[in-house]
């Protein structure tokens, strides 16, 4: 008897990422079978492109944060499995080979995590933690949500996680202007999130923690 084929939908969050989104999909062109693209009311070419790759777009007048908006576009994913991916990703051919072979023998796993590598200003970091950077990204759909955090979201899962081989590609920072819009619209995202589960802190404490990062 042949194996049913199972598929897969790509889900991707975005505002403003034409830069991005077209590497970002074609790098998937022949792995997915739906790309669901929940979009923030970008002013630039961000939806045209998606349309142009066949991806369903949606567009909520609201910005809930990145978990509860991933939960949108997981909500809209109709496929067997779902793959959740940033538009500053790319799936290298040999993650596609990978997931491709694993859909094909139809396992009884149903959650994975991708080693990822990231390029800061034009080079792939593999040393100082950022190497390997496991995420979860892969998942039986109706087996796993996202977190409702603000920033820093998380698949959750009650599934034991198994580890992929082969690396999803992360293109983080292009450029210096860039690492300092995004830390700074992460971190006063994370600092809104801190003060409303009741956490504080003191110049002290920011100190302490900046120096041993930097360690």
């Amino acid at each position: 008897m042949t194996q049913a084929h199972l598929t897969l939908s790509a889900i991707v969050i975005t505002r403003n990422e034409a830069n991005n989104l077209h590497d970002c999909l074609q790098s998937m062109h022949e792995l997915v079978d739906e790309i669901i693209v929940v979009d923030s009311q970008s002013t630039d070419n961000t939806v045209a492109i998606a349309q142009q790759h066949g991806a369903k777009v949606a567009q909520p007048a609201d910005w809930p944060g990145f978990g509860p908006q991933k939960n949108r576009a997981l909500d809209l994913a109709t496929c067997d499995w779902v793959f959740s991916i940033d538009a500053d990703e790319r799936v290298t051919p040999e993650l596609a080979a990978e997931i491709k072979h694993l859909l094909q023998l139809g396992d009884a796993n149903v959650a994975y995590k991708v080693p990822r590598l990231s390029s800061y200003c034009g080079k792939f970091i593999r040393h100082a933690g950022w190497q390997p950077d496991y995420v979860l990204r892969l998942f039986k759909r109706g087996t796993a949500r996202f977190s409702d955090d603000l920033v820093h979201e998380r698949v959750v899962t009650a599934q034991p996680v198994h580890a992929l081989k082969n690396h999803l590609l992360h293109y983080s920072y292009l450029n210096f202007s860039q690492v300092l819009s995004k830390v700074d619209a992460y971190s006063t995202a994370s600092a809104k999130q801190a003060y409303a589960r009741g956490k504080r802190s003191s110049v002290a404490g920011a100190l302490g923690h900046g120096a041993w990062a930097f360690f």
